[in-house]
């Protein structure tokens, strides 16, 4: 546990006890060792905190301006103690989460799992979507976190951590384009799409580099389901967009092949975990907002 400076200690147990000697024995220390010490703050501050009695000592005018902040830091320090108690093990209560699909099935589950192993009293409610309609749940305090691409900024968004998350086409082995190291958008209008909602994040990134550069992409599927999209493409031969992120567990098992898209638009995508500002997160989740800002940290 943290400990509060001694002098603290020292003045705000010789205040209570209105005797040096009480305090002394309180604090198990020797009473000279401590009048010496309050001697020593007083000559620091070049004002005396207690005026000598017969019997015993009282604050000064000077001291009871002191006690007072001395009492508030302790106070501070003594409830920052019992949260991080807290935080070490002993948080109980609820979390919820709004996350983008593309960690829904892979990063935020293992991060769960891993959370309760030493958290085990803390249950987890996720909602998963796009992220404009994530964004609109966090405002309305439906939820504590949300991780989600590229929000539009907000003063409303309290950023807690974001990492570099490029969007890729996502196609089979033996797509024309798999053996590209990676491809711009262009590259793609030969060949079917199959495309998020409007939505989602990366859906959000590509409309306007569509509008931009003229593009008529044939689009043959529109779903508010990344894995609907997963596996049509999987199994039509059809191009799907996914962040790099999304793309782990298809690539890993040998399904498809993901190649980032070059466009600069597409390249600098960012997955930003974001808390509503101004709201005061309950100790399971800001527990677990640090845990994953390390786990993206890691990524």
């Amino acid at each position: 546990m943290f400990r509060p400076p001694r002098h603290y200690l020292y003045l705000d147990a010789v205040a209570r006890t209105g005797s040096i000697r009480k305090a002394a024995a309180k604090l198990g220390v020797a009473s000279t060792s401590l009048n010496r010490k309050i001697i020593e703050i007083e000559a620091e501050l070049g004002v005396p905190m207690f005026e000598r009695l017969a019997k015993g000592v009282r604050l000064t005018t000077a001291g009871e301006v002191l006690i007072e902040t001395v009492r508030r830091n302790l106070a501070d320090i003594e409830s920052a103690n019992a949260q991080i108690e807290q935080l070490r093990g002993l948080v109980r209560g609820n979390v919820s989460l709004a996350v983008a699909h593309s960690v829904a099935n892979d990063l935020i589950p293992t991060a769960i799992a891993d959370y309760q192993v030493h958290h085990r009293r803390v249950n987890f409610q996720l909602m998963v979507g796009g992220t404009v309609d994530l964004i609109a749940a966090l405002l309305r305090d439906e939820t504590d976190l949300a991780l989600v691409h590229d929000p539009a900024p907000s003063p409303d968004l309290n950023e807690i951590a974001s990492i570099r998350q490029p969007l890729c086409a996502l196609v089979r082995p033996d797509h024309p384009l798999a053996g590209r190291s990676k491809i711009r958008l262009a590259d793609c209008q030969p060949y079917p799409i199959a495309i998020g909602h409007r939505a989602f994040g990366g859906r959000q990134l590509l409309e306007p580099v569509i509008r931009r550069s003229n593009l008529s992409l044939n689009v043959v599927l529109e779903s508010n389901t990344v894995r609907s999209l997963t596996v049509f493409a999987r199994r039509t031969g059809a191009i799907c967009f996914q962040f790099q992120i999304g793309t782990l567990e298809y690539v890993n098992a040998g399904e498809m092949v993901a190649l980032p898209l070059s466009d600069p638009e597409l390249n600098n995508g960012r997955l930003v975990l974001v808390s509503r500002a101004g709201r005061k997160l309950s100790l399971p989740a800001l527990s677990f907002s640090e845990a994953l800002k390390q786990q993206l940290a890691r990524i």
